[in-house]
């Protein structure tokens, strides 16, 4: 009988080495994953025009979900979003800001 419990206590000790080895397996791909934007990568725009291209491209630079082009006047909400970055053009057209929410 001494024998057994021996036997049974190593299968559980191996069975808990692998079990603790074992890497994390990633989200489903339905899963959408969670980015944190960063403005200061999108410093480059500041004067000029916030056209497709360059707004996308400030997007991507950013590690930004969303992007918002904000005119001036323009009612926006006030809510904070990590994951939006926010350009602000003034009256010619021009960009003037590049921030995150």
């Amino acid at each position: 009988m001494d024998r057994t419990v021996r036997q049974s206590a190593l299968v559980a000790v191996v069975f808990l080495g692998v079990a603790a080895c074992a890497s994390q397996m990633p989200p489903p791909p339905n899963v959408p994953i969670q980015t944190q934007c960063v403005a200061g990568a999108g410093a480059w725009a500041v004067g000029r025009a916030p056209t497709d291209e360059v707004v996308e491209q400030v997007r991507v630079d950013t590690r930004s979900n969303t992007v918002r082009v904000i005119h001036p006047g323009q009612a926006v909400t006030m809510d904070y979003r990590g994951d939006r970055v926010n350009i602000k053009v003034n009256e010619r057209n021009a960009i003037v800001g590049v921030s995150c929410g």
